[in-house]
């Protein structure tokens, strides 16, 4: 008999939720035989599982960000040689300088580059690009970019992935593109 007059309480208190009624109401449900009432307050209710609703929605939405770590030190080295992402996910990359070395000795950028664009042709033109962190002006090469950092500084971007295919990264500070250089997969 308890377990019915529970069922009954759940099924009554469900009903009185989804009614969509606009006003407060609270309703009085017998749960046990010893004739002891519970209130039932339909609009808390209701903020609750809007609430759920509300993170549940917030969970989504981050499920489409990838963070990636990439680190650039003073050997002229990248942490990561390949970075795997789903087209059109938005990237969250942040870039931290490992080594000690100023940005005017020693300075990292991440620079994601479009499909089929020349390395040594366009690392030729960023050199000559000091004002603009090494990325030359008025590029259409480029899809992403970092601004240029030093030793112990760390910069974040965020981007969408492009269409699926491979990508190349690179740092485009003169002469590190032949060491500091990786492919972006997209899938």
């Amino acid at each position: 008999m308890k377990k019915i007059s529970l069922i009954l309480a759940l099924m009554i208190s469900f009903v009185i939720t989804s009614c969509g009624d606009e006003k407060k109401e609270e309703e009085k449900i017998t749960i046990g035989d010893n004739n002891t009432f519970e209130t039932i307050d339909t609009e808390e209710a209701t903020m609750e599982t809007d609430t759920a609703a509300a993170a549940t929605d917030t969970l989504q939405r981050e499920e489409g960000v990838v963070e990636v770590q990439l680190t650039g030190d003073d050997q002229m080295k990248f942490n990561l040689k390949e970075i795997k992402v789903k087209a059109g996910q938005t990237v969250k990359l942040t870039l931290k300088h490992v080594g000690q070395l100023e940005e005017n000795v020693m300075g990292h950028n991440f620079v994601l580059l479009k499909q089929g664009t020349d390395l040594a042709k366009f690392a030729q033109q960023a050199a000559s690009a000091k004002s603009n962190d090494y990325i030359p002006q008025n590029t259409d090469k480029v899809i992403a970019n970092t601004e240029m950092i030093g030793g112990g500084e760390e910069t974040t971007i965020e981007f969408k992935a492009p269409a699926a295919g491979t990508y190349d990264f690179i740092c485009s500070f003169p002469g590190h593109y032949i060491q500091m250089q990786g492919k972006f997969i997209v899938e």
